[in-house]
């Protein structure tokens, strides 16, 4: 983003966030990697993926966190800080990338707990990829047209390519359901099945924030401000948190239970 002037509580709030992010990426990977042999050898594989996606995300919100504070300098008034504003392009591009590692990862871990084997784990890997990178990769050719952009800014390339982003998005929630409910048939009368079926609306709800967090521009104005520049950097770090760190230790609550 360019020619942003942020608030004080603005900007710091965006630097706490991100490494509060960090910090629970960190904290997440210590958990699944300590918690591994409390499962049997067929669910292991749900931790070790999670094990992966708290490195990658570690990684992305650690120097998504340098950029934040590099890309902006304090304004001094009487020698006291008044403002923050902008003095290079902050984006969220590296995220993107990110979510390409993370995302088929993600949709991948849920097929060891739900006992999905054979050809119909092959058919919902295959699908879960496919759909997740085009929806990742999508996303991200639109978020160079995102308003308010140093160069290149353009509406209707930036819906048009979130637009395409959301059918695949679709199509994963489409998968994620028929992943849960066959799941949930194959732990049939177990106290965990409560737990598993759980996941389903806490996808939905915790996917739904990044399409969220993408429309700012357009629920903010054409013109980008601070208020979608911070809305953003939260939404989607809330987002990632939710999604994969909460989500993977109800994976391996559920998992860990079926190994007693």
């Amino acid at each position: 983003m360019s020619d942003i002037t942020l608030q004080v509580w603005e900007f710091e709030l965006v630097s706490h966030v991100l490494t509060l992010g960090y910090a629970v990426m960190a904290a997440g990977l210590l958990y699944f990697w300590l918690t591994i042999r409390q499962n049997l050898p067929k669910y292991r594989m749900s931790n070790v993926l999670s094990v992966v996606v708290s490195i990658s995300a570690l990684l992305l919100l650690f120097f998504q966190q340098q950029s934040w504070v590099d890309s902006y300098t304090p304004i001094l008034t009487g020698g006291v800080v008044t403002g923050y504003e902008s003095i290079g392009t902050f984006s969220n591009g590296f995220r993107y990338l990110n979510w390409l590692i993370d995302v088929p990862n993600l949709l991948t871990q849920i097929l060891f707990v739900a006992a999905i084997s054979g050809a119909a784990f092959r058919k919902y890997w295959r699908d879960f990829t496919l759909y997740g990178m085009l929806m990742i990769v999508t996303g991200y050719v639109g978020q160079f047209y995102e308003p308010g952009r140093t160069s290149g800014s353009n509406v209707a390339l930036w819906l048009a390519w979130g637009g395409v982003s959301t059918i695949y998005y679709v199509f994963i929630l489409i998968t994620m359901t028929k992943v849960i409910d066959e799941g949930a048939k194959n732990m049939k009368g177990s106290k965990m099945v409560g737990i598993f079926k759980f996941i389903k609306p806490w996808f939905y709800v915790t996917w739904t924030i990044y399409p969220i967090a993408y429309l700012m521009p357009a629920l903010f104005g054409a013109d980008i401000d601070s208020v979608v520049v911070v809305s953003q950097q939260v939404l989607y770090t809330i987002a990632d948190v939710t999604s994969k760190i909460i989500y993977g230790i109800m994976l391996n609550t559920v998992s860990t239970f079926l190994s007693q």
